[in-house]
C-alpha cells in the first residue's frame, strides 16, 4: 500500500471525542493541533475556563498539522505541514470531516484564508518550486482559480483591505527532498501583494538581507503588518544573531533596529489590540513569546518552553502554547499565568473559534 494511501486509511478512522460538559463551552474558545504523548498527531477544539484548557473536540489527524483557519460556523479548516498532501474541513458537532488529498504535483505549504466567499490555500508546484494560491469552493474544496505568488516557497497570507499580502519564504527545495533547504545562494524571499478578486499582481517588497525568510503575517488595527522572520544564514554566530521581525507600513518593509538576539527565529506572530504591545511574536527556540509596539520596540516578555502558539482573544486575553506547557493571561501586562498540559506538544499556530 503507498503512503498516501495508508495516510488516507488512517484520515478516515479519526474519531472526534466531544466533551460532555456545558460549562466549558461558554469561554473563549480556540482551535489547536497538538501531538500527544504518544506522538500520535491531534487537532481540537479547546476552552479557555479561568486557567485551563478543556477540550471539547479531538480528531486524529494522518500528520502534523500546520495552519488552521476558523470559518465562523463552528468548523475549521486545517492544513498539513509542508509539503504538505492533505487539507480537512471538520465540523467537530456534525461530524463532518470532508478531507482534500494532492495526488499531482502540487502540496500545501502550511497556511489557508477564507475570504469573500472563497477558500484561499498557498501552495507550491514539487518540480520547480513555484508559488501558487489556490482559489477554491468552501465546501466541496475544488479548485477554482490559480493566482501565481510571484515566488517560491509560500506560506502564510492575510487580508489588508481590498488585497492580500502573502509572505514567500523563499527557500528553494526539492520534491525529492522535502523539506531539505537547497542552494541558499538561490534565496529569494518577499512579500507580496495581490487583488482579492482576481489575483492580479499589485506590488512585491524584499528585505536588504536576502537570507532572512519572510513566514508569517499578522495585521494590526492601525494598518500595520507584523513580520515574523526566520534566519538561514549559513555561519551560526550570523544566524544566532539575525532579526526576526519586520514591518510593513503598506509602502515599506523595514527592520526595526535594536532587535535582541533570539536564535534567528520567529514563529507564529498575533497583532493585539487595547494594550501597549501591538505584536506577540513566538519564538520556540529561545523559549519566549516576545511583546513589540507598534514601532518594533521590545516592550515585554513572557517565558514558555517552545513558546510559538498564539491566539488573541475575546477580553484582551493573550493565550500562548509550548511543549507541555501554555500560558494564559489576560493580556501583556495583565494578570495570567502558565498552566501544565502534560504529554501534550503544542504546534506552530493557535486561531480564536468564533462559531
Amino acid at each position: 500500500m503507498r503512503r498516501r494511501d495508508c495516510l488516507r486509511a488512517l484520515a478516515a478512522l479519526g474519531l472526534a471525542v466531544l466533551a460532555p460538559t456545558s460549562s466549558a463551552a461558554g469561554g473563549q474558545r480556540l482551535w489547536a493541533a497538538w501531538d500527544d504523548a504518544d506522538g500520535r498527531h491531534r487537532v481540537g477544539l479547546l476552552a479557555v475556563e479561568g486557567l485551563a484548557l478543556v477540550p471539547l473536540a479531538v480528531r486524529e489527524i494522518p500528520t502534523r498539522a500546520h495552519g488552521l483557519a476558523d470559518a465562523g460556523d463552528g468548523s475549521v479548516y486545517v492544513v498539513a505541514r509542508r509539503p504538505g498532501e492533505w487539507l480537512l474541513h471538520w465540523a467537530p458537532g456534525s461530524g463532518r470531516s470532508n478531507w482534500f488529498w494532492q495526488d499531482g504535483d502540487r502540496r500545501f505549504t502550511g497556511h489557508t484564508l477564507l475570504a469573500g466567499g472563497r477558500l484561499l490555500t498557498v501552495e507550491s508546484e514539487q518540480e520547480d518550486g513555484r508559488g501558487l494560491i489556490l482559489v477554491r469552493q468552501p465546501d466541496s474544496l475544488q479548485e477554482l482559480a490559480v493566482w501565481s505568488t510571484h515566488g517560491q516557497d509560500p506560506h502564510e497570507l492575510v487580508l489588508d483591505g481590498d488585497s492580500l499580502l502573502v509572505a514567500n519564504g523563499g527557500v528553494p527545495t526539492a520534491p525529492e527532498t522535502g523539506r531539505l533547504k537547497l542552494d541558499l545562494a538561490r534565496m529569494d524571499s518577499s512579500l507580496l501583494r495581490l487583488d482579492l478578486n482576481t489575483g492580479q499582481w499589485l506590488g512585491q517588497w524584499r528585505l536588504g538581507d536576502a537570507r532572512l525568510s519572510i513566514r508569517h503575517l499578522a495585521r494590526h488595527q492601525s494598518g500595520l503588518v507584523g513580520i515574523a522572520l526566520q534566519a538561514e544564514h549559513e555561519a551560526v554566530t550570523q544566524r544566532q544573531a539575525a532579526p526576526t521581525f519586520a514591518l510593513f507600513d503598506g509602502q515599506t518593509l523595514g527592520l526595526p533596529s535594536g532587535q535582541s538576539p533570539l536564535a534567528g527565529y520567529g514563529g507564529s506572530i498575533a497583532a493585539l489590540a487595547g494594550t501597549d504591545a501591538a505584536f506577540a511574536l513566538g519564538c520556540p527556540r529561545s523559549g519566549l513569546v516576545l511583546l513589540l509596539d507598534l514601532q518594533g520596540r521590545e516592550c515585554g516578555r513572557l517565558f514558555l518552553p517552545e513558546a510559538c502558539a498564539l491566539a488573541w482573544g475575546a477580553g484582551g486575553r493573550l493565550l500562548a502554547g509550548g511543549r507541555e506547557m501554555a500560558w494564559l493571561g489576560a493580556g501583556p501586562g495583565g494578570e495570567g499565568r502558565k498552566v501544565q498540559a502534560p504529554g501534550l506538544r503544542f504546534d506552530n499556530h493557535w486561531t480564536p473559534a468564533t462559531g
